[in-house]
C-alpha cells in the first residue's frame, strides 16, 4: 500500500455499540485488574462510548496523528461513530482509523477496552499465515516449498496407512482451504472421544487415515481444518516449538505482550481461532501486512509471500459475503485472507481482509493505502458494506 511518497496508509476500524458520550478526561477506557480475569461474556458494557479524533501516543510503535488534519473527513467519521454509539448501526466493540501510517481515530464501545484483548475467532487464521511467512523469511521453508506435498515436512507419519491421494495436499492447497480432506461429523465426534490420537502429528495421521480419498474433485474450497495442517508444518520445521517461534519472531518483535493464544488438542497453538488481541495490537498486524512484511525497517516476512497471501487466488462467489451488502462483490480468497471489491460511486476498490466470526476484521485497500480492522461480538454485521458506503467517501472525496 504505497502512497505517492512511498509511505503506507493504514485505516483500522473497530466498531462497537453504546450510548454516545465522549470521555471527558480524554482517557481511553481500561479494563480493571478484576475485569481482565473475566470471560468475555462477563465483561460489563461501558456506560459511555469513548471517541477520540486525535489518539494519544502510547509509545507502542504506532505513530499517531489527527483525523482531518492528517487526512480523512472528520465530520463523516465522527457522525459514523455517533451512530454506532447510538445503536443505529452494527453493535461492535471498538473502532480505530489510521491513514498513511498514522493512527487518526480511536474509539471504544460496549465491551471494548484499550487494554483488553478481544477474541479474534477466524482472524487467527491470518496470523497463522503470517507465522508461516516468517518461517520462510528465516529460511526454514522456501517459497517453492508451498507447492510440495505437505506430508513431506512431517516425519512422524506413516504414509502406508494414508488414503489415496494424500500426497496431493500441498501447503498451497492447505493455505487456500483446498486440502481435499473430507471427514464426517460422526468421525470427528469419534476422534474427540479419544484425544490421544490427535496429539502432535497423530492428528494429521488420523485425518489422512480416515478421510475419503483425496481427489481433484474433493480439493475444492471448504472452510475447515486446513490451518491445523499448516501449524503442524510450522511446528515441524522451526527450532523449538511453534508457540515459542510465534512469540519470539512475531509477537515480541512487534511489541505485542498483551494477548491470548490458546492451545489446540494437538498441543500446538490453535491455528484457526481462539487467539485474542487488543485493538491496537490488531493495528500492528495490519501495519506488518500493509508494509509488505516489514516492521520498523526489518523484513519479517517475504514481500512475495505477502503479495501471494493477500491476492485473490480463488473466487468464492457472492452468495454469502460475510459483512457484505449491495456495494460488496467478487468475493475471493488467498492464504487465509478474504478479498472483495468495495464500490463507491462508479469506482471499485480491491480489498483483502482477515475475518473472524462475531465481526472481527482487518481490511486492507491497497489503492487507497487504507486498512480497516473491526472487532465485535455480533455475527449479523455489515462491516464491509459500511466501509464501502461510509468510510471510503471520507478518504476519497
Amino acid at each position: 500500500m504505497k502512497n505517492k511518497t512511498g509511505g503506507l496508509l493504514l485505516i483500522v476500524l473497530i466498531l462497537t455499540n453504546a450510548g454516545f458520550a465522549q470521555q471527558s478526561n480524554g482517557v481511553a477506557p481500561k479494563a480493571t485488574t478484576a475485569e481482565t480475569t473475566l470471560s468475555f461474556r462477563d465483561i460489563p458494557e461501558l456506560k459511555q462510548a469513548f471517541i477520540d479524533a486525535a489518539p494519544k501516543d502510547k509509545k507502542d510503535n504506532i505513530v499517531v496523528g489527527e483525523l482531518g488534519l492528517d487526512g480523512g473527513d472528520k465530520a463523516m467519521i465522527v457522525k459514523l461513530a455517533q451512530e454506532i454509539a447510538d445503536n443505529k448501526l452494527d453493535p461492535n466493540d471498538s473502532f480505530l482509523i489510521a491513514y498513511k501510517g498514522k493512527l487518526l481515530f480511536e474509539s471504544y464501545y460496549r465491551k471494548g477496552r484499550i487494554n483488553l484483548p478481544h477474541f479474534q475467532a477466524s482472524a487467527t487464521k491470518a496470523y497463522t499465515c503470517l507465522a508461516l511467512g516468517r518461517a520462510i523469511q528465516l529460511g526454514y521453508l522456501t517459497m517453492s516449498d508451498l507447492d510440495k506435498p505437505l506430508i513431506s515436512f512431517l516425519k512422524d507419519l506413516d504414509p502406508t496407512k494414508f488414503v489415496e491421494g494424500a500426497e496431493k495436499i500441498t501447503l498451497h492447497k492447505a493455505m487456500t482451504m483446498r486440502s481435499g480432506i473430507r471427514l464426517s461429523k460422526e468421525q470427528r465426534k469419534a476422534f474427540e472421544k479419544t484425544p490421544a490420537q490427535l496429539k502432535g502429528q497423530k492428528q494429521v495421521q488420523t485425518f489422512l487415515e480416515h478421510s475419503a480419498p483425496i481427489t481433484s474433485a474433493s480439493q475444492s474450497f471448504l472452510y475447515q481444518d486446513d490451518p491445523r495442517l499448516v501449524m503442524q508444518v510450522i511446528e515441524a520445521v522451526v527450532p523449538g516449538t511453534a508457540q515459542d517461534f510465534i512469540k519470539k519472531e512475531l509477537l515480541n518483535k512487534m511489541g505485542i505482550t498483551t494477548y491470548g493464544w490458546e492451545t489446540d488438542v494437538n498441543g500446538l497453538p490453535v491455528s484457526a481461532s481462539r487467539s485474542s488481541l487488543t485493538s491496537r495490537n490488531m493495528v500492528k498486524w495490519g501495519i506488518l501486512t500493509s508494509n509488505k512484511g516489514k516492521w520498523k525497517g526489518e523484513q519479517l516476512i517475504p514481500e512475495a509471500f505477502i503479495s501471494k497471501a493477500t491476492s485473490r487466488i480463488l473466487v468464492t462467489g457472492d452468495d454469502d459475503v460475510y459483512g457484505g451488502g449491495k456495494d460488496v462483490s467478487n468475493q475471493g480468497y488467498g492464504y487465509y485472507w478474504w478479498s472483495a471489491d468495495l464500490k463507491y460511486k462508479d469506482k471499485s476498490y480491491f480489498s483483502v481482509s482477515a475475518q473472524g466470526g462475531g465481526g472481527q476484521y482487518i481490511i486492507l485497500i491497497e489503492e487507497l493505502d487504507l486498512m480497516i480492522v473491526v472487532t465485535s461480538h455480533d455475527n449479523d454485521n455489515s462491516t464491509l458494506q459500511i466501509v464501502a458506503e461510509r468510510i471510503l467517501p471520507a478518504f476519497v472525496e
